[in-house]
């Protein structure tokens, strides 16, 4: 593609832009920045829409910014919250800010000495020593409340249909992310202010007090926010966010969340969340309408994003886990789990804890399918099971004869028996 805008475009990631942004992009390397707000200290896979406007913008050569949020996230942004939100406390929001700008880095080039290389800002460093005197004075006195009450996010708070009003903390909160951008404009030449839909009112705040303070001109670009085709939430899962942090969602569960997504939002997805060119998407889309029940677009979807955001290892980890569930895995690759892929593959399996000393001094397949578990009803049940054949440790089949014993313990703590195809339980192995 000829540019940033045009590449964005047929992606489908862009909702608004100030005129005149294409051109001054195709003029030369442009600083733009995107501001992440510290509410928690791993970024989820919303945010992962943000990521990949800054990834594009550095790759066709701009000098991307990210802004991580110490002093707006003291406030909280009121845009698309009907209510105000809790605010954190100062160690809470170091904490989140540090582990926001460690994930930044995995997907930046921040240690190029390229020309273009990322920086990262923390708004709290300009804004800790500004007094509510100085800002009122300097900043305040550009911007009228008209204007500001004119934003979409402070009339849905102050309308007919709201249940509470807006606190003047939260009013405050577009001008202070206005004079963000007045600060990056005027220390690093920073141009472009990038953003979701729903921080349209914010950005052009930074753009109007740039024109009235500096009489500068500044640009404004913003994506729309992901939906799913059956109106449920983008990145929410029963279990809450899909995060980009592997101890709060494993690479196995953030795989197969991409791994289920419907037709339709697939085909949007991949646009979006990978760096796959238009070719290559249009075939892979053509190859699956030919064959939706392979699912081979879901597929390459999961793994592109989870190569980019975990590894290929966890790629192929995760795959290996979900053969598993349907029967071609061998013990072999049930052994190469690692302990938490191997619950997340099991999650709602029937569980019962066994002693270490049991399994040490070999436990009986008969007890372990009745009496140790209650996998089975009866010592009778389990004895016909196993003449039948049908019954499985740790997907190898086995006979009467069968004790388990320390080898069988997978993961340091599992033994996983099975009856038939379908049919799970989880021995947790308990220290003695």
């Amino acid at each position: 593609m000829a540019s940033f805008v045009e590449e964005l475009t047929w992606r489908g990631m862009v909702h608004d832009i100030m005129p005149e942004t294409a051109e001054t992009l195709a003029k030369g390397m442009t600083a733009g920045y995107i501001g992440f707000d510290p509410t928690a200290d791993s970024l989820h896979i919303g945010s992962l829409v943000q990521i990949m406007i800054l990834m594009h913008f550095q790759r066709y050569g701009h000098k991307p910014f990210a802004l991580v949020g110490g002093a707006t996230g003291m406030i909280g942004d009121p845009s698309g919250k009907s209510a105000e939100r809790n605010l954190l406390d100062a160690k809470s929001l170091a904490q989140n800010c540090a582990g926001l700008e460690k994930q930044l880095a995995k997907f930046l080039d921040f240690d190029s000495k390229a020309e273009n290389s990322a920086v990262m800002v923390n708004n709290y460093d300009w804004m800790k020593s500004f007094s509510l005197i100085d800002f009122a004075r300097d900043i305040g006195k550009h911007l009228s409340v008209n204007y500001m009450m004119a934003k979409d996010s402070v009339k849905k708070r102050l309308g007919a249909d709201a249940k509470e009003g807006m606190s003047f903390t939260e009013f405050t909160y577009q001008l202070i992310q206005g004079y963000d951008f007045l600060h990056l404009y005027q220390h690093h030449n920073c141009l472009l202010q990038m953003g979701g839909s729903d921080q349209w009112g914010n950005i052009t705040t930074g753009t109007e007090l740039i024109r009235r303070k500096l009489s500068g001109k500044a640009y404004a670009l913003t994506c729309p926010l992901i939906t799913k085709a059956d109106g449920t939430k983008f990145g929410k899962t029963e279990s809450g966010n899909v995060w980009l942090d592997r101890t709060k969602t494993s690479p196995y569960k953030f795989y197969q969340y991409w791994l289920n997504a419907s037709d339709e939002d697939a085909a949007k997805y991949i646009k979006i969340f990978t760096f796959l060119t238009q070719e290559e998407i249009e075939n892979l889309i053509a190859i699956h309408q030919e064959a939706p029940h392979q699912r081979q677009l879901q597929r390459k979807l999961a793994q592109e994003v989870t190569a980019m955001v975990h590894a290929q290892a966890d790629v192929e980890q995760a795959e290996q886990a979900a053969e598993i569930l349907f029967g071609k895995a061998t013990a072999d690759a049930l052994k190469e789990l690692d302990a938490q892929t191997l619950l997340d593959v099991f999650e709602g399996v029937p569980q019962a804890e066994v002693a270490a000393s049991a399994i040490h001094d070999g436990l009986s397949i008969v007890d372990a399918l009745s009496g140790a578990s209650g996998f089975l009803k009866s010592n009778g049940e389990a004895r016909r099971a196993l003449k039948e054949q049908s019954i499985s440790v740790n997907k190898e089949k086995v006979n009467e004869d069968k004790k388990l014993t320390k080898a069988d313990v997978i993961c340091g703590r599992f033994v996983l028996l099975q009856r038939g195809k379908k049919n799970y339980f989880l021995l947790v192995v308990k220290p003695s």
